[in-house]
């Protein structure tokens, strides 16, 4: 590009992460990436980033640093590079950590083998080229795997309070899909604390498992635009495995809440009125934006797992009502059952999923997780009963209900992999049908006058039967 043909801007205002930019040529489009370089020939040379936000008249842009915004003043040149904001796609970032620009931040060099730079802001795949296949997509995970079956292709929503394990949850996902999954797996960090990125960098190296997949952090440190960019993207690398080299994706990001934080923080740095509870007026339309490029082709999918923090575990704010819409599954985080060590605290009766259809789960399926829910639900009628007249006034019907859900409380438990340097146990993994003939058998009644503690944090039915049976000849 000739230097005349080059569309050069003057800073007028800088307010926090918010850059006022006028320009005497031309009006970037919106989305555009501006940069400006200070302290210019100097060891304290920086780039900064400026992503178009708003068009104030016809010379005039508002925009949000992607950067920190330290050393900018009015005056200062500003250069539109005539495209959006864009991320390096190809085999190279396979195995790295990366920011929201592309840059490695784990320390091991410059990117290799990367095929293009591509832009960030892509449009999802029209229905018409859609994939419309229902699969199930296993995760060794008793209590997910029964009463929440995930969707191939589909997106999964992880709901709960702070503590409740949603970010414990979706590592165990990652460490127990190497196994059985032939895709590539992105992780994709929307404010997340530097503890967590550092943690599971590690975890994934040790297991070996690093090879196949990508790291992306929009830290909790960084500007709002970092928050706010960095989930679009992953899913620009995700769009790149699944369209050019058709490989299926599992797409895991944590957390969404963040990212309508990183929003509404935006829309208010811009000055836009605020709606319900304080959000932006355009929460549906972001979160939509970023949703429906979640999909399925006939060649490969993207399955997302997203971990959604729930506000004072209201489940009717507006930031948790509105990801509701676009899942496929709900998977619920109970703080009660936290509480009480029962982990993974998924909660049966306000987790659902679309899958869980006879039609494609099968019959023997629907019937074990109808039998389940039912089972929990009579036990939960019957404790306000139990608090107030004591378990000994039920009916013999109702007594073997309450033994019956205490067990599958307990036996839907699982040691969890990535938790064993806390809890000294050995993660567990525990295919479907095994998970089925276990619940069949505790809804039989055949372990009626066995203590619920038999059946905790074990893998599958066979680990009760050996506790039963070591009891049994300490007695």
């Amino acid at each position: 590009m000739a230097k005349s043909d080059v569309n050069l801007g003057v800073v007028k205002e800088v307010e926090g992460s918010v850059v006022v930019v006028y320009f005497e040529k031309k009006l970037p489009p919106i989305y555009s990436k501006l940069t400006c370089l200070i302290d210019k020939g100097t060891p304290k040379e920086k780039e900064i980033i400026i992503e178009v936000e708003d068009h104030i008249d016809q010379h005039t842009i508002r925009g949000v640093a992607i950067t920190a915004t330290q050393g900018i003043a009015r005056g200062d040149t500003v250069v539109d590079t005539n495209g959006p904001l864009t991320i390096p796609v190809g085999r190279g970032v396979l195995g790295r950590m990366i920011n929201v620009m592309g840059k490695p931040i784990d320390n091991e060099g410059p990117l290799q083998d990367i095929v293009a730079w591509r832009g960030i802001h892509n449009a999802p795949v029209p229905l018409s080229e859609r994939s419309i296949k229902s699969e199930i997509f296993q995760t060794g995970i008793k209590a997910i795997d029964l009463l929440t079956p995930l969707e191939r292709g589909g997106k999964t929503g992880l709901f709960g309070g702070a503590g409740c394990g949603k970010t414990v949850l979706i590592t165990e996902m990652i460490n127990n899909m190497f196994g059985r999954y032939d895709g590539v797996s992105l992780f994709c960090g929307v404010g997340e604390r530097s503890r967590e990125g550092e943690e599971l960098y590690t975890e994934m190296k040790d297991a070996g498992v690093l090879d196949k997949t990508t790291m992306i952090f929009g830290q909790m440190n960084e500007p709002s635009g970092v928050r706010f960019r960095v989930a679009q993207a992953a899913l620009t690398i995700a769009e790149y495995f699944r369209d050019d080299l058709k490989q299926d994706v599992l797409l895991m990001i944590d957390n969404i809440f963040r990212f309508v934080q990183a929003g509404s923080e935006v829309a208010g740095l811009m000055g836009r009125i605020p709606s319900r509870v304080g959000y932006q007026s355009s929460l549906g339309q972001d979160l939509a934006s970023l949703q429906e490029r979640i999909a399925s082709t006939p060649s490969a999918s993207i399955t997302s797992i997203q971990a959604v923090y729930v506000p004072a575990d209201d489940f009717t704010d507006p930031s948790a009502a509105e990801t509701f819409t676009h899942l496929s599954a709900t998977v619920v985080l109970s703080r009660k059952m936290a509480s009480q060590g029962l982990y993974p605290a998924v909660d049966p009766l306000a987790s659902s999923s679309k899958m869980l259809n006879a039609d494609i789960v099968g019959q023997r399926h629907y019937n074990v997780a109808k039998q389940v829910k039912m089972t929990m639900a009579q036990y939960e009628d019957l404790k306000d009963i139990i608090s107030m007249l004591g378990y000994d006034e039920l009916s013999d019907e109702d007594q073997a209900t309450v033994v019956k859900a205490r067990q599958l409380e307990r036996f839907l438990t699982q040691p969890f992999a990535t938790t064993k340097h806390f809890t000294g146990m050995e993660g567990k993994l525990v295919d479907l049908d095994q998970t089925l003939t276990g619940c069949e058998e505790i809804l039989s009644g055949k372990y009626l006058d066995v203590s619920p503690n038999a059946f905790y944090m074990i893998g599958d039915i066979s680990e009760a039967k050996l506790n039963i049976k070591d009891k049994e000849d300490k007695e």
